[in-house]
């Protein structure tokens, strides 16, 4: 059942990272090379339908503390299977009290990634009016070069802005090159995190 499980996951980690790889130029404010997906299934990392369980106190306590822990990203993969091993011992190795957690996981993680996504939308409009703003001073200062008397000072105004515009174009670049890492680094955890749960369960 193990191995299914395991080859199944491998598959849906495939399909997965090559979906989110693929350039998405249908939405002219997303600015990564990666394909924009807002939402996430639960049921492409956890192949069972969810089940409605009833828990303890003690095992919903356990469970929203695991996943918490598990949703950290400074939580590696090492450490985070040592605090499944730990939960499975003490609360046992039920696939049900397993995809509660994992469903936990999900949710935390699935609300953090759509904000960063809306966070690289609000960034790009940001970007898209800046490049705007500098093309226009740019074009500005070509027409007032073309004039038979140049007005010199507005010219220089206006290189000194596009030259402050265009620093801050670069450096907000590369933040975005950042945070467009962001939604496939917690795409990936989900699906490592989700095998490890299932490796675990019964």
């Amino acid at each position: 059942m193990k191995i299914l499980c395991n080859l199944s996951m491998a598959l849906a980690l495939s399909v997965a990272t090559t979906h989110v790889q693929a350039a998405d130029f249908s939405d002219p404010t997303w600015p990564c090379i990666q394909r924009k997906v807002e939402r996430l299934s639960l049921g492409l990392m956890w192949p069972e339908p969810k089940q409605n369980i009833s828990l303890s106190d003690p095992q919903q306590g356990a469970v929203e503390e695991l996943a918490s822990a598990l949703s950290l990203q400074r939580v590696d993969m090492e450490n985070a299977r040592q605090m499944i091993s730990d939960f499975a011992q003490t609360h046992g190795t039920e696939r049900d009290l397993m995809q509660a957690v994992f469903s936990e996981v999900f949710d935390t993680i699935s609300k953090r990634r759509t904000r960063i996504i809306s966070g690289i939308g609000n960034v790009s409009t940001g970007q898209i009016a800046l490049a705007e703003r500098i093309d226009e001073a740019r074009s500005e200062m070509e027409r007032l070069m073309d004039m038979p008397e140049p007005d010199y000072d507005t010219v220089d105004a206006l290189e000194e802005q596009v030259d402050w515009d265009d620093r801050i174009y670069r450096e907000r670049q590369q933040s975005v090159t950042y945070l467009c890492e962001s939604p496939v680094l917690l795409e990936k955890r989900l699906f490592a995190l989700a095998s490890l749960l299932q490796n675990a369960a019964l």
